[in-house]
């Protein structure tokens, strides 16, 4: 029997192989010219664009952007790439979904073929009854279902690239928006755009700092030194949420099987903190207590305070300690969070061409170090790069780092104020031999008068004895509440530095003008550390506006007129955020899981008797013995309404006699007859 070399295309992979993996071409074109099909596609679209903008944009606009020139070929590189990836994605799925399932139908169909000796019908009726995976689509239409839905993700995606990149385009301004999707802008803790210390002109600065909250983590994250007792009591607490769960999902299928209202949200906070009290308990002594119902007392007290690492000198192997930590080691419950992170991280930046020189991974401290390039060095480094810092953060971590902030705060304070009396005492000495300099010189000078003249005779304080409470550098500051306490912004103190920065780079130039005296040049440099490091600080992260969970810290340089880094990485940055995070959940939108119209167990109007014929959520009382005496009842010859609406059954919901929907109905009724209902037979 002759046979076909078809090629497997999951099991090649080639640049120019038809329908292997990386494959540029596809069985499915018949050898197609496709580069001049792709080019004269990207051509149109581009000219369309362009003719677009030209008339809609006045002529002087039109020379600043250059249409024949640099806007031109952006759109048509932009057109060509997004199109080659999409196209390619799309083909190399399908086609690889495709190839599967056509080759296992030939084998099936070849081995019929080949069996001379069975009679092909037994052979047919044996493939019939061997199971559900015999002659099923279901797994072919739910390949086809996932490769239009990637598509459609694709092209979404394309189309909201597009519009970004045309608005900054024509705006010549990268903004935030830009950056970072809406979806995902709600975890942004900072995000500033500056100009670059040594290119300023041509070249941005851009830190991007996002907090995963441990609620949002699809992979729950531990820290390498938590207890194996820690992992357990979470695994019995998420087990214990899920029975809460289970127990509310019943209690609301049985109001709407009841035809009850549903219950509001506040309902169901207080449905699921009543049903803790009856799961777990807070005796920790009882080995009857109900914390301890999944796990013994005596198991929890054996893995108490064990870690990651035991001692070499006490370790044995056929220790319950030991064994209990294997299991949950073997699960990789500890590494699994942090480890997906990262995976996920570096697999999307070599897929974005984003390619990175040095990577170090603090397995043990839950951090993660990646830079484009090895070099720290600013001034030996490229104008595009980029560096990340990826953490996972507890709550005693964030504890210290709040600390630290609040004491580096009021180390710079101090500083600042020490500079600031230096300057004043030498401003003051400056005024030697002059009369009057400034304001209050002169309010000195008039001081007595004023108070003589002024304030004693109309019984008014002089202006020395009247409390100053404003320092003339920032308005005075509201009293704390618990709630700045709790939260510290320092905007107040950052804000009365940067101003006190400030206003002493201007007394100095009106002290000395042109005058370069030791004394000038000393403060002048002290003035310039202060400066640049409180921009550096200025620059962190708050600790106090962080939440536990992972912070991704991101520092890219990128030139203004080309942004190819910071494109690049906005699309990396929103796969990860896809990948890492469930997004936020408003949990009152989420609760909507079942309607009255689309879910309820009697919407087939069916009769029938039995527990296979009862709502999964439960049925009313007395619908059973209605049901097996209807039928029992040989035929029911169609009543009149008066005398429905005599004796009529309850069915849980509502009444039989108010609504044609309850019950089964005839729907072969005689049209002739008005007036009266079709009637009820059993089949």
């Amino acid at each position: 029997m002759a046979s076909l070399d078809l090629p497997q295309s999951p099991n090649v992979f080639h640049p120019e192989k038809p329908s292997a993996v990386g494959s540029r071409n596809s069985l499915a074109q018949d050898y197609r010219d496709q580069q001049k099909e792709v080019n004269q596609l990207i051509e149109e679209e581009t000219n369309k664009v362009l003719h677009h903008l030209s008339t809609k944009l006045p002529k002087d606009v039109l020379e600043r952007l250059d249409i024949m020139g640099g806007l031109k070929e952006k759109l048509y590189n932009y057109f060509n790439q997004n199109y080659q990836n999409m196209f390619n994605r799309y083909m190399v799925t399908a086609e690889d979904e495709m190839l599967k399932k056509v080759r296992g139908f030939i084998d099936r169909e070849e081995m019929k073929v080949l069996n001379r000796y069975t009679p092909k019908e037994i052979a047919t009726l044996l493939d019939e009854v061997g199971g559900a995976d015999k002659f099923n689509t279901g797994e072919i239409e739910k390949s086809i279902v996932n490769m239009y839905g990637h598509l459609q993700g694709h092209v979404q995606r394309g189309i909201n690239d597009l519009e970004t990149l045309t608005n900054s385009l024509l705006r010549q301004k990268t903004d935030v928006g830009a950056f970072v999707r809406g979806e995902n802008a709600y975890s942004i803790v900072k995000c500033a755009f500056k100009d670059n210390i040594l290119k300023p002109k041509t070249v941005t600065d851009v830190k991007l700092s996002v907090n995963i909250l441990d609620t949002e983590l699809i992979s729950p994250i531990f820290q390498y030194q938590v207890t194996v007792e820690y992992l357990i009591k979470d695994l019995i607490s998420n087990h214990f949420m899920n029975l809460i769960d289970k127990e509310i999902e019943r209690v609301k299928d049985e109001l709407i099987d009841e035809g009850k209202e549903e219950l509001t949200d506040s309902e169901i906070i207080f449905k699921k903190i009543g049903q803790v009290p009856g799961i777990t308990d807070d005796e920790l002594e009882s080995p009857e207590s109900k914390r301890y119902a999944a796990v013994s007392k005596e198991l929890m007290e054996r893995i108490s305070n064990l870690r990651a690492e035991i001692d070499p000198e006490t370790f044995d192997q056929l220790n319950v300690r030991e064994n209990v930590k294997r299991i949950i080691d073997i699960e990789n419950i500890r590494n699994r969070g942090f480890n997906t992170a990262i995976n996920s991280l570096t697999s999307i930046l070599d897929t974005s061409k984003m390619g990175y020189q040095y990577i170090e991974n603090l397995k043990n401290a839950r951090e993660l170090l990646l830079r484009e390039y090895d070099d720290t060095n600013v001034a030996n480094l490229p104008d595009e790069r980029y560096q990340i810092r990826l953490r996972y953060y507890d709550n005693a971590q964030l504890i210290e780092e709040r600390k630290a902030y609040e004491v580096m705060i009021r180390s710079f304070e101090t500083e600042v104020e020490h500079l600031w009396d230096v300057l004043q005492t030498q401003y003051d000495k400056s005024k030697f031999m002059v009369r009057i300099t400034d304001f209050g010189d002169l309010a000195k000078l008039y001081e007595k008068h004023i108070q003589k003249k002024y304030k004693i005779p109309n019984g008014e304080p002089a202006y020395k004895d009247i409390a100053k409470v404003w320092d003339e550098i920032s308005f005075v500051n509201a009293a704390e509440t618990e709630v700045e306490k709790m939260n510290r912004t320092f905007v107040y103190e950052k804000d009365k530095m940067r101003k006190k920065l400030i206003i002493m780079r201007e007394r100095l130039k009106r002290m000395y003008d042109y005058q370069y005296p030791i004394e000038r040049r000393v403060m002048e440099e002290r003035l310039d550390f202060l400066e640049a490091e409180f921009n550096k600080f200025d620059y962190l992260i708050n600790p106090f506006h962080m939440q536990p969970g992972l912070l991704l810290d991101v520092d890219i340089t990128s030139i203004k007129r080309k942004k190819a880094t910071l494109d690049g990485m906005a699309n990396v940055l929103n796969e990860f955020l896809h990948g890492v995070s469930k997004g936020f959940m408003d949990q009152a939108f989420a609760s909507f899981s079942r309607r009255r119209s689309t879910v309820r167990a009697d919407i087939a109007q069916t009769f029938g008797s039995g527990e296979d014929d009862e709502p999964a959520a439960g049925a009313a009382s007395g619908r059973a013995q209605f049901i097996d005496m209807l039928n029992e009842m040989p035929s029911l010859e169609a009543p009149a309404p008066e005398t429905v609406n005599e004796a009529p059954v309850q069915h849980g919901r509502r009444s039989t006699s108010k609504t044609k929907k309850d019950g089964a109905v005839d729907t072969t009724a005689n049209k002739g007859r008005r007036g009266r209902k079709p009637g009820i037979r059993t089949l």
